[in-house]
């Protein structure tokens, strides 16, 4: 999914870059430079894994033998928006409610017959994100510019099962989550909108992983942090 959707991220863009450089005399959206403030949409899709480090308990284990993150996809959408400070510096508001699934894939070391020695445990989030960031642009050219952007954010699952009291084959998350995002985009006006292709990296600072002594496929792992590659497309105004 992921590969398709670079795919088709990458051919809008060359034929956005198309149209801008036959357009190029053309000036779109003059004052839009000497807005104090505006306002966008988002649409995002994402690659998602667990980066872990395991618990002692790991070595001690005589059920768990091994223990892999994998990448998985997701998606995204949510507002934009932007306060300018200075020329080329801009502050930005970009909350989104974000679904996204990470894969563990475990290794049993002692199976019932017929069973699979691999056990696959999807983690699925839905994350409500309020990312804060600064956004430093370029002089704009016609009608392109590039910018690069890094901030904080905070999410809160509300798919987290932190508390819940279910059997062994559980793997915890905590609700609520800091993290760092930094990327690059470009921006592309257009006469009545601006089209703002962006990939950017959006990592936790801490651990989500709420471990639980109890549970076989929580108990050999101690940390886990969430790392995301995202791109998005904004359309502001």
């Amino acid at each position: 999914m992921q590969h398709l959707l670079g795919r088709q991220i990458t051919c809008v863009i060359i034929a956005l870059t198309i149209i801008c450089v036959a357009h190029a005399q053309d000036i779109n959206m003059p004052d839009h430079e000497v807005k104090p403030y505006y306002f966008g949409i988002t649409l995002s899709g994402n690659a998602s894994r667990f980066q872990l480090n395991h618990h002692p308990k790991f070595l001690q284990s005589d059920s768990i033998g091994v223990v892999e993150p994998f990448n998985s996809g997701g998606f995204g959408m949510g507002l934009l928006g932007t306060l300018r400070i200075f020329d080329h510096l801009e502050a930005r508001f970009n909350p989104q409610l974000i679904f996204t699934n990470r894969t563990l894939q475990y290794q049993v070391k002692y199976t019932l017959p017929g069973n699979e020695s691999a056990q696959t445990k999807r983690v699925e989030s839905i994350y409500l994100s309020f990312p804060a960031q600064l956004k430093f642009s370029s002089d704009r050219i016609n009608n392109f510019r590039i910018y690069v952007l890094g901030g904080l954010k905070y999410e809160y699952d509300l798919a987290s099962n932190s508390t819940a009291r279910r059997a062994e084959d559980l793997m915890k998350l905590r609700k609520g989550a800091f993290g760092y995002e930094s990327g690059v985009g470009m921006s592309f006006y257009f006469p009545s909108f601006i089209f703002s292709p962006e990939i950017k990296i959006s990592n936790s600072l801490g651990n989500v992983h709420s471990r639980d002594a109890n549970l076989i496929y929580s108990n050999v792992v101690d940390r886990m942090q969430a790392r995301m590659i995202v791109i998005a497309i904004h359309l502001e105004g």
